[in-house]
């Protein structure tokens, strides 16, 4: 019996299974499972020539069925995938095509242009025309014999302290493993409806692909566009009868704040999951009082750790006056604290660092080999073999009943908007911008806003149009803000503390 260990398996064993299952639906139409498998395969058969083994190829479009075709297609052809999303700004884009060392894009036609223009220097594919290719089933068996469970998967980019944003490459093997927890952890199955908010450059619409590929769920890809009328997304769920929510707590967030739910109920989902951020109470009690009977799960974990290592499923009876824990480990997966001498803490109350070991670990980042050793190290409690752990750079402590709490960021990288952002990258792009002199970016959680402090000859409202035209929407300050100097410590650094004090 051949052991299923590639992602491929799972789309081919659904395929079989439930062949003619409408398994995804996205804003253009939709596939069977089969029909996914067999456009893929076609996919990859036009791209066997083109695609090194192991290496990248970019996917520029919008998410859709045609991008997760696009996506299987490379891994057929024996490649890995990263989405880049037409919603970034070129010079990001052109970044991110540099450390990879691009060869190959797959567009469509609406990106078309904007990629001939961005990736000049690449071979530009197409996904209609790969679509349309014959299947060339002993190239790819040729392809296949050699894969193996810990070539990459995926490249997802996080932002980079250096200025260069960092690609996290993640194995077939991370993923089997964590998908098949997950989907079991929490009941999913071929009777669920998977409706997904997140883009695919975001790691969290992982789990709803390879849940719904694991399990023969259906997919429903919710068009960008609902996220900015809530009456608009309340009907589209129910309409579709999404059972499950694997979404970021700013997109539930967005629902809530309007009040959405006085709007419509969306009696049929049973399951949400939630990550990204520090989840509002006050948002997530709106959530549980209007869906009396659905299971709330709060998710934590970096890219780096393929998706999640800790969950806590939210009691409705518990006082959560202290806040909500991120929980504790998910199976397989080792989650434990670091004190800054890296001696393991087990006491409840001490803050230390977050630390993960087990297959779930990304390979590292990619063409990036000095950040990799910096945050995938030996195991300090592991003196006797070789043993690679992911220093998360988050803080946490733990209660007398052994859940973990989220307790900040150990240096400048912050969660904001349900993305991993570093301050430096930020302040690096608002140094770059002429009239400006000095800057510095200062968050603040509690209320979830990015500050950025500068001294200049520049207008707030010409800094804010040029960082539009350098950094993604989500790496823009909430407020920009002129100083006439930057107060310093004792030692002569920016003193971001006085700097927040006079926000927060």
């Amino acid at each position: 019996m051949t052991k299923n260990y590639l992602i491929l398996d799972i789309l081919e064993k659904t395929a079989r299974r439930r062949p003619e299952k409408n398994g995804v639906i996205d804003a253009w139409g939709s596939c069977t499972y089969r029909q996914l498998a067999g456009m893929s395969q076609r996919v990859g058969s036009g791209l066997l020539n083109w695609v090194d083994p192991g290496k990248p190829v970019g996917i520029f479009m919008e998410k859709g069925i045609n991008a997760l075709t696009a996506f299987f297609g490379s891994v057929y052809a024996g490649g890995c995938y990263v989405m880049l999303s037409p919603q970034l700004p070129a010079p990001r884009l052109a970044q991110m095509a540099h450390v990879l060392e691009l060869k190959v894009v797959i567009a469509d036609d609406q990106t078309w242009e904007k990629a001939s223009e961005i990736f000049s220097g690449q071979k530009i594919f197409n996904i209609n025309d790969l679509k349309a290719e014959t299947e060339n089933q002993k190239g790819l068996a040729l392809i296949r014999k050699n894969m193996l469970d810990t070539d990459p998967l995926y490249i997802m980019f996080t932002s980079g302290s250096s200025g260069v944003p960092k690609g996290v490459a993640v194995s077939h093997r991370s993923v089997m493993d964590f998908i098949d927890t997950f989907t079991g952890l929490f009941h999913i199955s071929a009777s669920d409806v998977i409706g997904n908010q997140a883009p695919f450059d975001f790691d969290v619409s992982v789990k709803d692909i390879y849940s719904a590929v694991k399990t023969g769920a259906k997919l429903v890809i919710i068009p960008r566009r609902l996220f900015s009328n809530p009456s608009g997304l309340l009907d589209f769920i129910c309409s579709h009868k999404v059972t499950t929510m694997i979404w970021a707590v700013s997109a539930l967030c967005l629902v809530t704040t309007f009040h959405g739910l006085d709007y419509k109920i969306p009696e049929t989902v049973d399951k949400i999951m939630f990550s990204g951020e520090v989840m509002p109470w006050k948002h997530l009690k709106s959530w549980m009082d209007h869906l009396p009977d659905t299971v709330f799960v709060n998710l934590y974990g970096p890219t780096e750790i393929t998706c999640n290592c800790t969950y806590h499923v939210v009691e409705r009876n518990r006082d959560y006056s202290r806040g909500l824990p991120i929980g504790r480990p998910f199976p397989n997966k080792g989650v434990f604290l670091l004190d800054e001498q890296n001696r393991e803490i087990k006491e409840a109350g001490k803050v230390g660092e977050i630390c993960v070991r087990g297959t779930d670990l990304a390979l590292g980042y990619f063409n990036a080999h000095e950040a990799t050793k910096k945050s995938f190290v030996q195991n300090p409690l592991n003196k006797a073999y070789p043993e690679t752990i992911y220093r998360t750079g988050d803080l946490g402590c733990l209660d007398d009943f052994f859940d973990i709490y989220f307790c900040g960021r150990k240096d400048f990288q912050v969660k904001y908007m349900g993305h991993r952002i570093e301050l430096e990258e930020i302040e690096r792009a608002i140094h770059n911008v002429p009239g400006v002199s000095r800057c510095c970016c200062v968050f603040d959680e509690k209320k979830s806003r990015l500050y950025g402090f500068y001294t200049g000859t520049i207008s707030k409202g010409e800094l804010s149009v040029k960082l539009k035209e350098m950094l993604p929407a989500f790496m823009i300050p909430t407020s920009l803000k002129w100083v006439e100097g930057m107060p310093l410590t004792p030692n002569g650094k920016t003193d971001r503390k006085a700097l927040a004090s006079g926000i927060i």
